[in-house]
């Protein structure tokens, strides 16, 4: 990775709100939702706190194609599905770093196996490892 695209990781994955936009099947956005975010190593991971039923997660997974801006980064995404293969353990621990500070009801609808299931992972092509 470049210097560029670690400090987008870096600000990225600090940044307190992410938004992101799937994109419709005419190639226009949807309109942003606000999402908080978390980093774990090299990859940043959004999760649906009203679980997979929501219409961003359920748009996010059917084309997965979208942008998202946050800390001055804004960049074209692809969205992949992660509930089977996210390390859910370290993403809950991240959350919990960082959200805890809202208090224990608004972290518990990105925490635990619920949430596992509405996991996202965030591939903007610009900052991830080849």
């Amino acid at each position: 990775m470049t210097t560029e695209s670690n400090d987008d990781l870096a600000r990225i994955g600090d940044a307190t709100e992410l938004e992101l936009a799937s994109q419709r099947d005419d190639g226009t956005l949807r309109p942003y939702t606000t999402m908080w975010v978390v980093r774990v190593d090299d990859a940043v991971y959004v999760r649906s706190a009203g679980g997979p039923s929501r219409p961003w997660y359920r748009h996010a997974l059917a084309r997965p194609a979208g942008r998202v801006r946050t800390g001055g980064v804004e960049t074209d995404v692809t969205f992949e599905d992660a509930s089977a293969t996210a390390p859910n353990d370290a993403i809950d621990a991240a959350y919990h770093a960082k959200y805890d500070r809202y208090g224990p009801d608004p972290v518990s609808h990105v925490t635990g196996p619920d949430a596992h299931s509405a996991t996202i992972r965030v591939v903007p092509g610009k900052w991830v490892a080849a």
